[in-house]
Formats: C-alpha cells, structure tokens, sequence
C-alpha cells in the first residue's frame, strides 16, 4: 500500500512539475506579465488547478505577482540568470559539447563566432588526439563567410538580404577548390539549410574537409558555427554525412543552452529563403 502511493504521488509530483514547466513557457517578450485566465488559456489547464500551482511558484519565487494580479517571471529565475550557473557567452556554453564531441569521434572541433562585421573567426577549439590532425591557428582572425564550412553555416541563416550582399562581393579563391560561382554557393546555402549543416572540402585549407552547423541564441538568431576538421584521407562522403549530421546535433544543444526555441529557429530561417514573387 505505501509502495503504490509512493508511486501515485511519484506521478502526481512529475505531473506538477510538467504544469508548472508549461506554465513557465508562457512568458517572453511579448508576454512579460499575465493574468490567471492567459495562463490557464494558454497551458489549457482548470483556473482552480493554475491557481494552485501558480501559488506554489510564487512562494518558490519562481514567479512573482504584481500590484495589477499577473504574474511575471520571478527573482529566483533572475538570480541564477545572472549567478554564473547559466551560460552568457557562445563559449561558455559551447566548451562541454566540444569536449564530448572530441572524445566521441577524436576529431578537431572548432567553434566559430559571427563577428559584427559579418565575418567569422574561430574563437575556441578542441584538437584531436590523433597525430595527423587539425590544428587552428588562426584564432581571432576574421574569415568570409564565404569560404569554408562553418562561414557556410552561418551564412545560410542570415536573412536573405545578408546572403544576396556577401555572395555580391565577389569570393575570392584561397586554394583551388574554393567555390567561387555565387549561384552555386547559392544552391550550396539552401541545401545546407535543409539539412542543418554545411560541408566543404579543401576550400579553405588544403587536405581538410569540414562540416558545420549553425548555433543559434535566446532571440532564434545565428551567432555562429560548431564543426568537425578532418584531414580529407579520413572523411569520405559517407563520414562527412554523419559527421555533418551529428554536428547539427551538437550545434543544436549548444543552441538550447543558449536559450534557442525551434519556434524562434524556425522563424529567423522563414527569412533566410528566397522571397517568393507572387
């Protein structure tokens, strides 16, 4: 008999928390505060069952109930925002998946920031413990979008204005393979979009192939790139397909930790097609 209300109120305290969990994800910037009947409207729980658990969240200060009775976001959330405990750079949340990704596959990863200047620099990596391996050295350096899998990446989430002015540039040729043809870029871009990762070989850096997926913060907006360097007598076709998949994988945990939605994702990417003509 104890055995089964342990597990009846077992049940009942992980269906609180999945309501109060629901409850949390009403708020954003639009929804800054809400009354008791947004809430239950929006999480299509009882008013009676909301106002339990929204009562129990404000004395846990998970929220917190103004003048005017809506609820907002509470000190608690602020606290650890600002503790330290929550990641605040593409960095800090990135290096324990970077860590994990080396020792999984034993391949360089390298992380690559979106500069303001719309170019990308590689700001951290971890090598591979194989001798013939990749190594960066050019840490910090900006590089064009353009060239490479992780510019690749980034540049096909960018709104498509963005993509349109870089491709217009002009791409300058740094080995032999570097893709020059900006409608083939172009188609490079969607595909990469597609499928949530982009691939190149010897584009950049002769006898390395690459793939890179874009990592995405808290507003759904591209802020950078997460990839795997090989040197090319390793990665074949099919290696590259699910090193590329499972980069995207990665970049996308990476993503969540900086407070990435699908939804928002989602809709940063519905601006970086080509606009249809109607």
């Amino acid at each position: 008999m104890e055995e089964g209300n342990g597990t009846v109120n077992g049940r009942s305290s992980v269906q609180s928390i999945d309501r109060a969990v629901a409850i949390l994800r009403c708020f954003d910037a639009h929804h800054a505060a809400l009354g008791i009947s947004d809430i239950a409207r929006a999480t299509g729980l009882s008013t009676s069952t909301a106002h339990r658990l929204l009562g129990s969240m404000t004395a846990n200060r998970l929220l917190s109930q103004g003048p005017d009775k809506r609820y907002r976001p509470g000190p608690l959330l602020v606290q650890l925002g600002r503790s330290g405990a929550v990641p605040s750079s593409l960095r800090e949340a990135a290096r324990p998946y970077m860590v994990a990704l080396r020792d999984e596959v034993d391949e360089t990863v390298g992380l690559h920031e979106l500069l303001a200047t719309y170019e990308r620099a590689v700001v951290d990596q971890v090598e591979s413990r194989q001798e013939l391996r990749r190594h960066y050295t050019d840490i910090g350096v900006p590089i064009a979008l353009t060239h490479g899998a992780p510019g690749k990446a980034i540049l096909s989430s960018l709104p498509w204005a963005r993509q349109q002015a870089a491709l217009a540039r002009g791409i300058e040729p740094v080995t032999e393979r570097t893709v020059t043809d900006p409608a083939t870029l172009a188609a490079e871009l969607a595909a990469a979009r597609t499928r949530g990762w982009a691939g190149s070989d010897a584009e950049r850096t002769p006898g390395i192939r690459a793939v890179a997926a874009p990592v995405f913060d808290h507003t759904g907006t591209v802020v950078g790139a997460l990839g795997l360097s090989v040197p090319t007598v390793r990665m074949d076709d099919a290696r590259a397909e699910e090193l590329g998949a499972r980069a995207a994988e990665v970049a996308w945990e990476v993503s969540e930790a900086l407070g990435a939605t699908r939804g928002l994702v989602a809709q940063r990417l519905a601006l970086a097609e080509e606009p249809t003509v109607s």
